[in-house]
């Protein structure tokens, strides 16, 4: 116990980046779908591909039949997929972060089969997996 008093900002630095390191595990998630799960969705038809990088990492490459909506644009342009609400959403990005968020916004507007791509982008290419320009 004296060495806890003694030492109090050691400790305090521990527990705070021993926080920090857990953090990420802990944060609320969406549903997150492998490149082969996503694979599957596309496949069976009745999904939405929403790609939400920005136009120049758009262009560069993204999903076949990939509708484009940067993530900053989304709360304002959710609008434009009213009639998509009853289908699964496959949420794209370039490494999975910002298709999380997506994620929660979609959940939160009442898209219910709404999934982040896990690993995004970078994760399709490296499945060998197609990509349009």
């Amino acid at each position: 116990m004296n060495f806890i008093l003694d030492n109090i900002f050691v400790v305090a630095i521990a527990v705070i980046s021993g926080g920090a390191l857990l953090w990420p595990a802990l944060a609320p998630r969406g549903k997150r779908a492998t490149p082969l799960q996503a694979t599957q969705m596309i496949n069976r038809g009745k999904s939405l591909v929403l790609d939400v990088r920005t136009s120049d990492e758009f262009a560069a490459g993204h999903l076949r039949d990939a509708k484009n909506i940067p993530l900053a644009d989304l709360s304002n342009r959710i609008g434009e997929l009213e009639k998509s609400k009853s289908r699964t959403v496959i949420v794209v990005c370039q490494n999975g972060a910002r298709a999380d968020k997506a994620v929660r916004q979609l959940q939160a507007a009442g898209f219910e089969d709404a999934h982040a791509l896990e690993g995004g982008q970078a994760a399709w290419v490296a499945a060998g997996l197609p990509v349009t320009k």
